[in-house]
C-alpha cells in the first residue's frame, strides 16, 4: 500500500495547534517508521514537550523542574530604558533599576546582577581572586543540582583554592594559619624574585550549606570571625533570603525559616560581598545577584565576563517588580510568600471544598536546595493509586507526587484561583 504524502498527513494534523514545518515532521517521522498512524501522536508529544503553564501540586514550593519561584509579571510589547538615562537622554546603566533596588533592600553599597547564582559566584572569584588564594572551608566545598561545584568553579575562574579544617569542623585558627602561611610564602617569592608574588590570598569565601545539613560533633567559623583576618569576606548564601526579619510579612518570620541566614544581616556582619539567587527565596526570576561593597561590585561589572553573564531586559524587569514588592513591603505581591503564608486551616478548608479525593494533612518543603530537613505544615487531598501520569495530561497539566501507593496533591503550592483547575483534573484522571 502505497503511503500517504507527507503534506497531506501533517494536513491531518492541524487541529494539535503547530506550525505547520512541524507537524511535517512529525508526518515525515511516522512515514519513515513505516507508521502513519503515529502521526498523530508524535504531534501531541511535540506540543507536551513545548513550555507550558503546570499546576503544581507537588508541596515543593521551589520546584527546580518546575521553573523554581513562581513568577507573576506582565509586559507590554514596548522599549524600555534599559540602558538609557532618561534625565539626561544619554547613555544609562542596567545596574541602575532592578540591582539598585536590591541594593537599597539589604542596605548594600551596590549591587549587580547576572543570569544565575552560579554566575555571579564564577564573575566575583575571576575578578577579584583570578591567579590569587581563596580560603574555603572543606565543610563548604558543595555541590548543588546540575553538577554545580565550587571547586569546579573556582578552577573555572581561575582562582586558587585553598582548603581548610575538616568536613565536619573548621576552626577560625585555621583560616589564620592558612592567611598567615600563604602571605609568608608570597613575601618570601617576593624577596626572592624582587617582584610581587599572585600567590597571595585575595578572599575568604564562605558558602552556606542550603541543600544539606551536617550535624554533630561541628564546628564552624561564623561571618564577624572570619572578617578580623582581613581578605574581603565574600558570602554565597544562594537561597536569597533578603532580611532575617522578614518586614513584607505582616505576622513576622514564619518557624521554618528559623536560622536561615539572611543577606541584609550577612553584610551587617561585615561580609565585603553576598551572592545570592534571584529564583529562590527572594522568589523573582532566574538571577544571580552580587551585593556589597562599592568598589568590589565596580570590579566585578568592570570584568569581561559580566557582559557575557548579565540578564536581558525580560529577567531585569521581573526582577525590579520583585524588588519593589519587597521594599513596599508586600509579600502578598511575591507569588512565593504568598504560597508559602497561607495558613494550614486556609488549606484544609480549601481541601475539604473540593469535592474529590479525601482530605488530609500534608508536609510541603522549600525545595531548591533551600532549608533542607526543614518541614512546612500543609493540607492537601490523597487519591487511591498513582493517577499523576493521568493528572499530567490534563489541559493545563497538574503535577502531583505519590506516597505509599497513593496520589498526594498538596495546595501548599496551588494558588486558590486553581483550585477548580484541580478538582477538574482529579475527577477526569478517576474516571
Amino acid at each position: 500500500m502505497r503511503p500517504p504524502s507527507v503534506d497531506a498527513l501533517a494536513r491531518e494534523l492541524v487541529d494539535v495547534g503547530l506550525p505547520h514545518p512541524l507537524l511535517v515532521d512529525a508526518a515525515r517521522a511516522a512515514i519513515a517508521a513505516g507508521d502513519p498512524g503515529s502521526a498523530r501522536p508524535r504531534a501531541e508529544r511535540m506540543a507536551l514537550d513545548l513550555l507550558h503553564p503546570v499546576v503544581n501540586a507537588t508541596g515543593v514550593l521551589l520546584h527546580t523542574n518546575l521553573g523554581r519561584a513562581p513568577l507573576q509579571h506582565d509586559q507590554p510589547a514596548s522599549y524600555s530604558n534599559l540602558e538609557l538615562d532618561l534625565a539626561s537622554g544619554r547613555r544609562g546603566s542596567r545596574n541602575k533599576h532592578a540591582a539598585a533596588l536590591l541594593a537599597r533592600a539589604v542596605d548594600a553599597e551596590a549591587a549587580l546582577v547576572v543570569n544565575n547564582g552560579a554566575a555571579a559566584v564564577l564573575l566575583v572569584l575571576a575578578a577579584l581572586a583570578r591567579g590569587r588564594g581563596v580560603v574555603v572551608s572543606r565543610g563548604e566545598l558543595v555541590e548543588i543540582g546540575g553538577g554545580f561545584r565550587v571547586p569546579d568553579v573556582m578552577a573555572q575562574s581561575g582562582a586558587r583554592l585553598v582548603e581548610v579544617g575538616t568536613t565536619n569542623r573548621t576552626h577560625r585558627r585555621d583560616y589564620e594559619r592558612a592567611v598567615d602561611e600563604d602571605t609568608a610564602s608570597s613575601n618570601d617569592t617576593a624577596s626572592s624574585n624582587d617582584s610581587a608574588s599572585s600567590n597571595d590570598i585575595a578572599l575568604v569565601l564562605k558558602v552556606h550549606q542550603s541543600n544539606y545539613r551536617i550535624v554533630g560533633f561541628t564546628a564552624a567559623v561564623d561571618v564577624p570571625d572570619l572578617v578580623s583576618l582581613g581578605p574581603p569576606v565574600v558570602v554565597d548564601l544562594g537561597s536569597g533570603l533578603l532580611d532575617a526579619a522578614t518586614p513584607w510579612l505582616a505576622g513576622g518570620p514564619p518557624s521554618w525559616l528559623h536560622g536561615e541566614p539572611a543577606v541584609r544581616q550577612t553584610l551587617a556582619a561585615g561580609a565585603a560581598l553576598v551572592t545570592f539567587s534571584g529564583d529562590k527565596l527572594l522568589g523573582g526570576p532566574q538571577a544571580g545577584v552580587i551585593a556589597g561593597r562599592a568598589d568590589l561590585v565596580a570590579a566585578c561589572a568592570s570584568h569581561p565576563l559580566a557582559r557575557a553573564l548579565r540578564p536581558g531586559a525580560l529577567v531585569l524587569s521581573a526582577l525590579q517588580d520583585t524588588a519593589l514588592a519587597y521594599l513596599r513591603r508586600d509579600g502578598g505581591a511575591i507569588p512565593f510568600w504568598r504560597l508559602a503564608t497561607v495558613p494550614v486551616d486556609h488549606l484544609r478548608r480549601r481541601a475539604a471544598s473540593l469535592g474529590v479525593g479525601t482530605p488530609a494533612d500534608t508536609v510541603a518543603i522549600a525545595g531548591a536546595g533551600s532549608l533542607p530537613g526543614l518541614e512546612i505544615p500543609s493540607a492537601g487531598i490523597v487519591v487511591d493509586g498513582d493517577i499523576t501520569d493521568r493528572l499530567r495530561a490534563h489541559d493545563p497539566p497538574v503535577v502531583a507526587r505519590t506516597r505509599d501507593g497513593r496520589t498526594v496533591l498538596d495546595l501548599r503550592t496551588v494558588e486558590a484561583s486553581d483550585d477548580a483547575v484541580v478538582a477538574k483534573a482529579v475527577t477526569a484522571a478517576c474516571t
